[in-house]
């Protein structure tokens, strides 16, 4: 294996990045930042549209980042963590039925091969092979679907969704602090629109999808979620004030 590999770089051959070792945090990241700008940004354009001061708009913002901040490391958390733990159960009862039905997981192995295209006979070798170096690894890959890079992991989700967050968040709030008070909400909604739109862009490049598509489907929740927020802030106001 390692001439072949030796051979093949020797020939232009290189290694391949893939979308799915990212895929976690990733998600949890885009899924932060879109939720810390939109929804943050919501509650200025709503707060701004029923005639509160800067200062009362800020402290508002400042209150959705801190609270989104944390719900969405919880959330996320114990979200991914549910997954590991499933995951967790599969490995033990993996690890146990090899302990004591090695050869009927050693055919699951041989037929899971086989229905990949291996013969019957390469498809053992190939299965004594990889069970002698890594059975429970296998299996859990192969029969399970598990890889170790592509587990469930719940801190770094956590982390990276709240962070995420903070910055997303952070972008309306800044925009506040530097408009003059009659530019508040045309300020915000185009700061707003202007980053969900190259988030969603940065994002579908990410994954290797149209751009124009990944942005135009954030702008459009965007769109509609700032109205709505517009709206019911102008409708209640007067009680607000």
């Amino acid at each position: 294996m390692t001439d072949a590999l030796e051979a093949a770089s020797a020939q232009g051959w290189h290694e391949e990045n893939h979308n799915a070792e990212r895929t976690g945090w990733l998600r949890a990241a885009v899924l932060g930042a879109n939720d810390g700008i939109l929804s943050t940004a919501g509650l200025i354009v709503g707060v701004a549209s029923a005639g509160q001061p800067a200062d009362v708009i800020v402290m508002t913002g400042v209150a959705g980042l801190i609270a989104g901040a944390i719900s969405m490391a919880a959330g996320e958390y114990v979200s991914v963590k549910s997954q590991a733990d499933a995951e967790e159960v599969d490995k033990r009862i993996e690890a146990r039925a090899l302990k004591t039905h090695p050869e009927a997981e050693r055919e699951e192995l041989v037929q899971i091969y086989e229905k990949r295209g291996l013969d019957r006979t390469l498809a053992e070798a190939v299965t004594d092979q990889l069970m002698a170096h890594d059975a429970l690894g296998t299996h859990m890959r192969d029969e399970i679907g598990i890889t170790e890079e592509l587990s469930a992991q719940p801190v770094q989700a956590a982390v990276s969704s709240a962070a995420s967050f903070i910055v997303g968040a952070a972008v309306p709030i800044t925009a506040v602090l530097l408009a003059p008070d009659d530019r508040i909400i045309p300020l915000v909604v185009a700061v707003t629109l202007l980053l969900l739109a190259t988030l969603g862009a940065i994002g579908a490049r990410v994954g290797r999808a149209s751009m124009v598509r990944g942005a135009g489907r954030v702008l459009f929740w965007g769109v509609v979620a700032m109205l709505a927020t517009a709206g019911i802030g102008s409708l209640f106001g007067t009680d607000i004030g």
